[in-house]
């Protein structure tokens, strides 16, 4: 008959034992390159949804300055690395051709809105848009192309250890040395 400190010892071992498990499974996980841009999509989600509820301009640019910077980022590392593989895995091209498309469109949006102050007459109605555009692009991804890509032969372990290495240098790169502030 085990003692109480033997079961406590060896329930915290079980614990622990547990513990690395979802830790390494996690880490595993954000590597594959579907689980990385999905990720992104979450964090973009978020920093619209707060758009939405800010009031004060600061925070509003402040805000539009992070899913710009995401988004640029994003856009460029599935233009070089994801889409142009996934071509020969995806059942379908078409949905590549659409996917780059929607990013041209919301290029075209994000460079309006980056020219313009908060205070401007159509800036949260462009920040809308191009709310409504990502929500748009993201759920035809996630709902139709990661799921071939997953099914694919794609190494996505392999794009996302690119993926990730790729986002290190375009944010260095593209990251504004001081955030523009509101005059």
């Amino acid at each position: 008959m085990a003692t109480a400190t033997q079961s406590a010892g060896k329930k915290t071992a079980k614990s622990r034992s547990s513990a690395v498990r979802k830790t390494t499974t996690r880490r595993t996980a954000q590597k594959d390159a579907v689980a990385l841009l999905k990720a992104d999509h979450r964090e973009v989600e978020g920093w619209f949804s707060q758009f939405e509820k800010a009031r004060s301009e600061a925070k509003k640019l402040e805000l539009v300055e992070k899913i710009l910077l995401a988004l640029k980022v994003h856009t460029q590392i599935e233009e070089e690395l994801v889409y142009p593989t996934s071509r020969e895995f995806v059942k379908d091209e078409e949905i590549v051709d659409e996917a780059v498309v929607e990013h041209d469109a919301a290029k075209k949006l994000m460079a309006e809105i980056e020219a313009m102050e908060p205070s401007d007459e159509m800036y949260d109605a462009k920040v809308k848009v191009l709310s409504e555009q990502i929500e748009h692009h993201v759920e035809e991804e996630e709902k139709e192309y990661f799921p071939q890509l997953q099914k694919s032969d794609m190494d996505l372990k392999a794009i996302g250890e690119q993926i990730m290495m790729r986002k290190k240098e375009l944010m260095a790169e593209l990251a504004p040395a001081q955030p523009k502030t509101v005059q």
